[in-house]
């Protein structure tokens, strides 16, 4: 047994320094690929060389603007996705349990879910001024619409045999929600905290066009406005390494939190 555990292990410690290996091999070639674009002619004002872009995040590092912008932006990201999902678990298992619930609100979840949220900004400016709480509003409408529909999808492919058989041990209506359609959703719900933490990350710049004088959105659009393009490319990488830790960071719970299942690995 003990020599099986530790091949497992071998095995295990193995895959993930391949991984890593892999994972250095594509950066480098994308940095690669990324310095030729930006040698050649025409392109190299608006693609700035990785020079360039580290002196940028040197200089923005250092005066302190680089870490207040991104604080910034993660209060505003933090608090439109948890009052998205506060907002987004009982909407869906609602959608998916009730059919009347379901007839009259699942229309204008689909008809909402359709609206690009910058075109809310003119309403929202209007409703809630150029504060903080109208970043959070675009970034909360974006999460909830995109949250909703893929833990209601989990509710509804929930395996009708498990709840025949809880049924037919005696279990009331309140157990069989408790006991088996909410922990046979839960993958989706997980799902659901990706795509709506990935929509809130794609929804920030639009949602710092209200007049933010702070946060990546607005470094990158002040930046733009001077064609300094080496910050706007900056902001871009920065927003993209926060999802990028914030994705992992997910699947790294999923993977605690849903043992009891296989674990696609993506």
């Amino acid at each position: 047994m003990s020599t099986k555990g530790s091949n497992k292990k071998k095995q295990s410690g193995s895959a993930k320094l391949n991984q890593a290996s892999m994972m250095v091999v594509s950066l480098g070639l994308a940095i690669l690929v990324w310095a030729l674009l930006s040698s050649l002619p025409g392109v190299s004002s608006i693609i700035v060389s990785p020079l360039r872009f580290a002196k940028a995040f040197y200089k923005e590092l250092v005066n302190g603007d680089l870490a207040i912008n991104i604080w910034v932006s993660l209060v505003r990201i933090f608090l439109g996705f948890f009052l998205g999902l506060i907002a987004a678990i009982p909407v869906a298992f609602l959608l998916g349990w009730y059919k009347t619930f379901r007839t009259i609100v699942e229309p204008w979840i689909q008809f909402l879910r359709t609206i690009p949220p910058i075109a809310l900004i003119p309403l929202v400016i209007v409703a809630f001024g150029v504060g903080t709480m109208a970043k959070v509003v675009v970034i909360f409408f974006a999460v909830f619409l995109v949250m909703v529909i893929s833990i209601y999808q989990g509710v509804r492919n929930v395996d009708l045999t498990l709840i025949k058989a809880a049924k037919v041990l005696g279990a009331k209506d309140k157990d069989v929600f408790f006991d088996v359609v909410i922990p046979a959703s839960f993958p989706y719900i997980l799902v659901g905290v990706r795509l709506g933490l990935a929509a809130a990350l794609t929804t920030l710049v639009a949602a710092e066009l209200t007049g933010a004088s702070k946060g990546l959105g607005n470094m990158i659009q002040e930046a733009a406005l001077y064609f300094n393009m080496d910050v706007v490319i900056l902001g871009i990488v920065t927003i993209g390494v926060i999802g990028f830790i914030f994705d992992k960071l997910v699947l790294w719970v999923e993977k605690k939190l849903t043992g009891w299942q296989e674990v696609r690995k993506v």
